[in-house]
């Protein structure tokens, strides 16, 4: 167990340094900064460590042996980042991201990817996550449009074109709120 505590703990710490390099491009140096520190709570840290392999998510671990993840509830609803944050169940409406949780969401799935798959990793790695798993989501039509327009020009134009403000600024204000 101890041995899982110090390689979970490698791998948040890893993850959290990953998101906050990406979110510096952006330009949202505040938001790598506090980047999944809830992930340090009792509920979410004994849950990972508990579930920890290296190969994928503590949480999907934790689902497929026992259909739910506390940690992932705990999660999901403290970070602001994750689209399942904006929906609304009682009168399923899903809210649009605000920008900076948007970029700073666009920059956790490109740095979990990366550590997940480690020399293996690639941009169509994001883009098939996000078309797998992404359309699932609970989320508004703009909002799919925006992260599958972003995760696309990914594998089509490189890191270095889309992780810049510039670029999030006006894909996000031309997909999202349909200015021009």
């Amino acid at each position: 167990m101890r041995n899982k505590f110090f390689k979970h703990l490698s791998l948040v710490t890893k993850h959290r340094l990953e998101v906050f390099k990406l979110c510096c491009k952006c330009g949202l140096f505040w938001r790598g900064l506090v980047h999944d520190l809830s992930k340090f709570s009792f509920t979410e840290f004994r849950e990972g460590v508990k579930y920890y392999t290296g190969r994928r998510s503590p949480i999907s671990e934790c689902r497929d042996i026992n259909g739910y993840s506390l940690a992932w509830i705990h999660h999901k609803n403290r970070n602001k980042h994750h689209i399942e944050y904006w929906y609304d169940r009682e009168n399923e409406v899903q809210m649009n991201m605000p920008y900076k949780y948007a970029v700073e969401c666009v920059c956790d799935k490109i740095a979990a990817t990366k550590c997940y798959k480690g020399k293996d990793y690639t941009p169509e790695m994001v883009l098939n996550h996000w078309l797998k798993w992404g359309n699932l989501a609970q989320t508004n039509d703009r909002m799919k449009e925006f992260f599958t327009r972003v995760f696309t020009d990914l594998v089509d134009l490189g890191e270095k074109e889309i992780l810049n403000k510039k670029y999030m600024k006006n894909t996000y204000n031309k997909i999202v709120l349909g200015k021009n």
